[in-house]
């Protein structure tokens, strides 16, 4: 069911979810309300099916504000969707043009779900400080991407302005990929690591929070080497990754967009399965957790300490 009500307001809206969870079951059973704010320009049909997928392991009530000019004549678009085209989900649709893009808070207040966490996602452009943003106050969750933000320093910014609650896409992104560097290190013969070298294309920032993830666990000198991008956009970001032992290298190396091999010495090579993540499979992730990313938090900080 989609609702569509151009030139609106937020009492409308709201009296067109309630008319919409009265007629339609697959609205009950909502664990949270996910906020995500994107420009009217972005891909927003990305945004909006990524959102939906995600919904089908965190039913939600959703709403997508779409910001466009500020200087434009005040104007409020909606769409209400529920049912097949919100997933497991409820969904709203602004677009929000004039005074009120800067005043996204008091528009969204009167659509909260009660007694319920709040998330803020940012899928493309991140505030400078999402915790002080005004939709960020409201959140107990804040989600940004740094892999959709125009500017080299992200992390940076992020760690300056982390606060308890903030989480990043791009470490979801490595979640897999730790998983297997972590059982490497397990393996025969456990020694203690000297140094550790990240290789990857430049301007990729999973493979600086992986960076910050190893310095910081490990205690140890890690370096951040850059390499061509190559000819295949679907390969794993962080192309190999060296720890230097006393009884030699352990290597976990990228074969292909699906595969990694571990090298380690006395030992034959072991090729693992290894799939890249979906934007969707990164949201739901950060939606399973809702305290503070304490892990997320500390690689952050060990980002002062990758040599490059």
């Amino acid at each position: 069911m989609i609702i569509t009500m151009p030139d609106t307001d937020t009492r409308s809206i709201a009296a067109s979810l309630l008319k919409a969870r009265e007629s339609n079951s697959q609205t009950t059973g909502r664990v949270l309300t996910l906020i995500v704010v994107a420009a009217l320009d972005d891909d927003v049909d990305h945004i909006i099916s990524v959102t939906r997928d995600a919904s089908h392991e965190h039913p939600a009530r959703v709403l997508v504000l779409l910001t466009g000019s500020g200087d434009s004549e005040p104007h409020l678009d909606a769409e209400v969707r529920v049912g097949g085209h919100a997933g497991a989900s409820e969904m709203v649709i602004m677009r929000i043009t004039g005074e009120m893009v800067d005043h996204l808070a008091a528009l969204v207040t009167p659509l909260l779900l009660p007694d319920t966490p709040v998330v803020a996602w940012w899928p493309t452009t991140a505030p400078e400080n999402p915790s002080a943003h005004p939709l960020g106050r409201l959140a107990q969750r804040r989600i940004t991407n740094a892999d959709h933000c125009a500017t080299d320093d992200i992390l940076a910014r992020l760690r300056d302005a982390y606060a308890p609650g903030d989480s990043d896409m791009v470490w979801s992104k490595i979640t897999g990929w730790r998983g297997i560097v972590t059982s490497s290190l397990d393996r025969h013969p456990q020694e203690p690591v000297e140094a550790a070298t990240l290789t990857g294309p430049a301007h990729e920032p999973s493979i600086d929070i992986a960076a910050g993830w190893l310095a910081d666990r490990l205690g140890v000198p890690v370096t951040r080497v850059v390499c061509e991008p190559g000819d295949n956009p679907r390969l794993f970001p962080i192309r190999s990754l060296r720890f230097d032992r006393a009884s030699g290298p352990l290597t976990v190396e990228v074969i292909d967009h699906r595969t990694v091999r571990v090298d380690l010495p006395g030992s034959p090579d072991s090729l693992v399965a290894m799939n890249a993540r979906s934007d969707a499979d990164c949201i739901a992730e950060e939606l399973r957790h809702l305290d503070p990313d304490l892990a997320y938090a500390n690689a952050l900080r060990g980002l002062t300490r990758v040599q490059r």
